[in-house]
């Protein structure tokens, strides 16, 4: 909620200006009256904030729409948005000039809002669409060169690996490997977005997640991040049985530590980190098949979370990782059985 308060609030203000200048550009000398003016601002704003509205819609509600081609989606949600605006549009010319639709109002100030309308959604369709290829703070901090000289931060590092791609990838072939891949990585970004998790990389048939470390409180959001995609891949367990023929299982790390994080790159610009930290993640799920859990975290991560009832922790101790020299403290995270039974039945 906070993450669109914002926005909306900067293009009612973004609307409001464009309305006057609209009516300032368009009208006739004649109507520049201070109540003309008020309304076409207000008319500004409402079809701002209506295009913002459908937006968010179509980002929460048009999963079908995101599967299709970019060319598709984008003609797809311009004529969404121009028949939106142009039912906004007549709906706003009744409620605030009190009259009906005039055929003057139509052939002369109509079509210009339809126009103007869709021209203003292009820029915020576009920075969506960025956002969902590179990431938006990868694409902020882009844009601000945060990263320009590299910067040591405290991270949180998931690494999230999917189990027996190879072995489905050898009975079903690699294609169709990919499409399950697809689908996996699809259906677990709510999971990852809604914790407040950055996808940092897809790498094969495994996500990178990262978080900053918030010094100030104790926090488990990356570890119910990794329950609620559980908890997601079970409420998807039939469709995954028909369409694959099975229900992808996972394994993964978490770790916290220093991070390096540096720009890399010109023809495209890559955010990249570097470390230990990310070699003792890359390794922590790796060990997951060793120790047979499907959850491990490090000594540094488990620091970090609050005293919690509905965790079983359960400690590895001091674990020679591969390639590393010092042993890392390594402990297995389950839900308690009463917490997982819930959410069977709730499924």
């Amino acid at each position: 909620m906070r993450r669109s308060l914002m926005p909306a609030v900067v293009l009612a203000v973004f609307g409001l200006l464009v309305g006057g200048l609209f009516r300032y550009v368009f009208d006739q000398s004649d109507e520049a009256s201070v109540a003309n003016y008020l309304r076409s601002a207000l008319e500004g704003a409402a079809i701002s904030l209506i295009i913002w509205s459908t937006h968010l819609y179509l980002t929460a509600r048009g999963a079908w729409l995101r599967r299709r081609p970019l060319i598709v989606d984008l003609l797809a949600r311009s004529v969404i948005l121009a028949v939106v605006v142009a039912v906004a549009a007549m709906v706003l010319e009744v409620i605030l000039y009190g009259h009906g639709l005039e055929a003057k109002w139509i052939r002369e100030t109509f079509f210009k809002i339809i126009g103007l309308s869709l021209l203003l959604s292009i820029p915020i369709t576009t920075v969506y669409e960025l956002v969902r290829m590179i990431g938006g703070r990868t694409l902020f901090n882009v844009a601000l060169g945060r990263y320009r000289q590299p910067v040591r931060e405290e991270r949180v590092l998931l690494f999230l690996d999917l189990v027996g791609s190879t072995t489905v990838a050898e009975a079903v072939g690699e294609l169709r490997v990919q499409e399950l891949l697809t689908r996996f990585f699809f259906d677990i970004d709510e999971a990852i977005v809604a914790h407040g998790g950055e996808v940092h990389a897809y790498v094969g048939d495994e996500v990178i997640v990262t978080w900053l470390v918030d010094t100030g409180r104790p926090s488990r959001r990356w570890l119910d991040c990794v329950f609620a995609v559980e908890d997601r891949l079970a409420q998807r367990a039939d469709h995954y049985r028909k369409e694959f023929g099975m229900v992808p299982a996972f394994r993964a790390g978490i770790h916290a530590g220093p991070v390096v994080v540096g720009e890399c790159g010109d023809s495209r610009r890559q955010i990249a980190y570097f470390g230990d930290t990310m070699n003792v993640t890359a390794r922590l799920q790796q060990h997951c098949k060793e120790a047979n859990r499907p959850l491990l975290i490090s000594g540094e991560l488990r620091h970090l979370l609050p005293q919690a009832d509905d965790l079983v922790i359960e400690p590895l101790g001091a674990t020679q990782l591969r390639g590393r020299a010092a042993p890392v403290e390594i402990f297995a995270v389950a839900r308690a059985a009463a917490v997982v039974l819930k959410k069977s039945l709730k499924l």
